[in-house]
């Protein structure tokens, strides 16, 4: 019986010895262990609703890291009258004068041509129930300006802010 059991410890104490071990049998020098990449996505879930605004007012990434972006209208009352959309601006731009601008631009659903170089990325004009996804990659520090351009939501609070360190 000592002798089964003294098998059986030797052969886990052999076990747990090989544990975690590579095979290295190309003589090569061991592959170092990855290190947490920079730029991996950062994901948001950002919903908007019949209210005129949008579950997140603040968003964080680092420089480098691709953002992807799925925008949700859970509202539910026709695009015509509460459309949504995600607009993302370069650092710097004044989101009040990109929202003001784009009132009259309905036809593109309220993305002014104009100012199309203000803008990094954006949804489409969403109805109740609908939903878009975007990815974008911001390369510098700072504070980039979202919105919801559809008339009136800026000034009822549709905005917020991607911080990137």
């Amino acid at each position: 019986m000592k002798t089964k059991i003294s098998l059986f410890l030797i052969v886990g104490v052999l076990l747990l010895a090989g544990c975690g071990k590579s095979d290295n049998s190309s003589g090569s020098a061991p592959a170092a262990a990855a290190a947490p990449v920079a730029s991996a996505v950062v994901a948001v879930e950002l919903t908007a609703n019949d209210s005129m605004k949008f579950n997140l007012t603040r968003i964080e990434a680092n420089v480098g890291q691709e953002v992807k972006v799925t925008f949700t209208n859970a509202g539910t009352l026709p695009k015509t009258v509460m459309g949504h959309n995600f607009v993302v601006l370069q650092k710097g731009v004044d989101p009040k004068a990109f929202s003001d601008a784009a009132v009259t631009a309905m036809a593109t659903d309220y993305i002014p041509a104009s100012l199309a170089e203000k803008i990094i990325a954006h949804t489409k004009l969403l109805g109740a129930k609908q939903s878009d996804e975007i990815s974008f990659e911001l390369t510098e520090a700072g504070e980039y300006p979202f919105l919801c351009t559809f008339p009136g939501h800026f000034a009822t609070g549709m905005k917020g802010v991607i911080v990137v360190k």
